[in-house]
């Protein structure tokens, strides 16, 4: 899992620690996610499946992408599609994926690099892989998040950022024994590259065996752990955790993980993603790639698709078909 490493970990700055009388998350729930299909048929993970809404917020849906090694000719992406009132966040770990969105958005992201969109009022966008990788094959492993928006920004201007993976904040722990990706937000010191509307963090880290991990968390952000590859567990409780699992945390001031002594061979370490903002609380009405907050918008949106009022590009895709409301 390359993503963004370094030779060296040591010559990281180190994440700020917690104070004496910070309190240690628990874990709510651990739930597993189960496996699928997307777009022209490449396999994920729904990270979030199962999960009320209100415990996730300000997020909405998250994919893990592979991880899957693609022969020739196998790699997958996505038609043309629309979508309405909220961000995606696509983060690549190996691979190269292409976008491009008909306000003049995208570009090709590769290993460690993050593409941001935010749909705002509507926007037809497309990923796919490059055809160069379509010929050749090879090994494909992202996540994709949707950051709800608030409904004062549910109908902004569409804005594309292309975060390289040079560009996020790297640290790591007073022993040297984790490596923090930070691509959005401020933890413990480290502040990421991403531009949010909805204050939020997001952090890749790769944990070596044994290694621990004390992360200061605001208080008013919520707290999600997902592991992408590996074992360990989390909380104070040291509730385990492995491959595809998503812990929920309660309130508190430290989100606490800690990798198993022994990993599988082909992935020596613990990789999480943890990620936690701050709840917007409002009304989420959900229907396909439409999040907004209430059905009428969401019908709405639908109609403005169909009518070219997003573009002339046909296609729409996502889940659920219905509408999902929440309050």
């Amino acid at each position: 899992m390359p993503a963004v490493s370094v030779d060296d970990v040591t010559t990281l700055p180190r994440v700020r620690g917690v104070a004496d009388d910070a309190v240690a998350r628990p874990v709510a729930s651990i739930v597993t996610a189960p496996q699928g299909y997307e777009g022209e048929g490449f396999p994920v993970r729904r990270a979030f499946a199962g999960v009320d809404l209100s415990l996730l917020d300000p997020f909405i849906h998250m994919d893990q992408m592979g991880e899957v090694e693609y022969a020739p000719g196998e790699p997958k992406g996505t038609a043309w599609h629309p979508h309405r009132g909220f961000e995606t966040v696509t983060y690549l770990l190996d691979g190269t994926f292409e976008h491009a969105d008909s306000h003049g958005g995208g570009g090709s992201i590769s290993n460690g690099d993050t593409q941001w969109m935010t749909a705002g009022g509507g926007v037809l966008h497309i990923e796919k892989p490059p055809e160069s990788l379509v010929r050749s094959g090879g090994l494909f492993h992202g996540v994709q998040l949707w950051v709800n928006l608030p409904r004062a920004q549910k109908w902004v201007d569409p804005r594309y950022q292309d975060l390289r993976g040079g560009e996020i904040a790297l640290g790591t722990t007073a022993d040297a024994g984790v490596l923090l990706r930070v691509i959005a937000g401020d933890v413990g010191g480290l502040a990421g590259p991403g531009s949010t509307y909805t204050p939020m963090a997001m952090v890749h880290a790769t944990l070596a065996p044994t290694a621990r991990l004390e992360l200061p968390w605001r208080r008013d952000f919520n707290a999600l752990v997902y592991v992408l590859d590996g074992r360990g567990s989390v909380g104070p409780d040291h509730r385990p955790v492995r491959t595809g699992q998503l812990a929920v945390f309660g309130a508190g001031d430290v989100v606490t993980v800690t990798a198993d002594v022994t990993q599988e061979s082909r992935s020596p370490e613990l990789d999480v993603l943890i990620l936690g903002g701050l709840p917007i609380r409002e009304p989420v009405a959900w229907g396909g790639p439409f999040v907004m907050n209430s059905r009428l918008e969401v019908i709405q949106a639908f109609e403005d698709f169909s009518a070219g009022r997003m573009g002339q590009i046909p296609a729409a895709h996502g889940a659920p078909e219905g509408v999902v409301e929440s309050r």
